[in-house]
């Protein structure tokens, strides 16, 4: 049961590793090809164009915390948060959203589409958003079905009444000592660390609980911000592009 509960929380790790990946690479590609044909970039469209795409990034993977928490856990935090970051109408429409991350994903493709590049640079940027679409619906089906109530239930009883009886096992194994006496830390040792386990897998068994995903959202949005705000293609000879990026990313001496 163990190993069960903790491969539900290992994949829904994977799930959420995946989004990490995936929301900087596809920043990454957003930023470096915007623009094409020697068309003349203005910086400010630019910028604007690619701080889109950053905030729906983060707007998608909070959505995806959000939907996979329960309400009074993470409600109010999640309104105030796309209140503070997203325009008005968009947060009210991703608020009243009956699915939200399917909502955010949508604003995401939308934000792609605007940019100004080759549609099959378009075609490789969306590709992560079906593999947004894979762990979000992983991650349902992961909240959707748990491990059978009466599954865990069995296996603490059994537990219980292994327990129970171990005494009488031990019977002789502690007649050496006064009154069979060395019998009482034995067993309160075993049941301590079996009883442990137990407990283990049952936190295990509800990954979404005790994943950091509040800590995975801001790490995104920061990242995703710091991606876009990178100099990219038609704004300068490429030499310079690279020069400034790379004392950009350089730490201080």
């Amino acid at each position: 049961r163990t190993n069960n509960s903790y491969g539900r929380w290992d994949e829904a790790r994977k799930f959420w590793g995946l989004n990490i990946n995936h929301t900087r690479d596809l920043n990454r590609m957003a930023t470096a090809w915007y623009g094409h044909d020697g068309i003349p970039v203005d910086p400010e469209q630019r910028a604007e164009d690619l701080r889109q795409v950053s905030l729906c990034t983060w707007a998608f993977v909070r959505s995806m915390k959000r939907h996979l928490s329960p309400p009074a856990e993470d409600e109010d935090a999640y309104i105030m948060e796309i209140n503070a970051k997203l325009p008005a109408a968009q947060a009210e429409a991703l608020a009243e959203a009956n699915h939200r991350p399917n909502r955010a994903l949508y604003d995401l493709s939308v934000a792609i589409d605007k940019l100004p590049m080759h549609f099959m640079r378009k075609n490789e940027i969306n590709k992560n958003l079906s593999i947004f679409e894979d762990t979000l619906g992983g991650s349902e089906r992961l909240l959707s079905s748990p491990i059978p109530l009466f599954y865990s239930r069995h296996t603490a009883r059994f537990l219980s009444s292994w327990l129970l009886l171990l005494p009488f096992a031990m019977y002789d194994p502690f007649k050496g000592s006064w009154n069979h006496i060395g019998e009482i830390p034995a067993i309160a040792l075993a049941s301590v660390f079996l009883f442990g386990i137990e407990e283990l897998a049952t936190q295990l068994e509800e990954p979404f609980t005790i994943l950091p995903m509040q800590g995975f959202c801001d790490k995104i949005g920061m990242w995703t911000e710091e991606i876009v705000s990178w100099r990219g293609q038609g704004l300068d000879e490429d030499k310079i592009v690279i020069q400034e990026n790379m004392e950009s990313m350089a730490p201080s001496r």
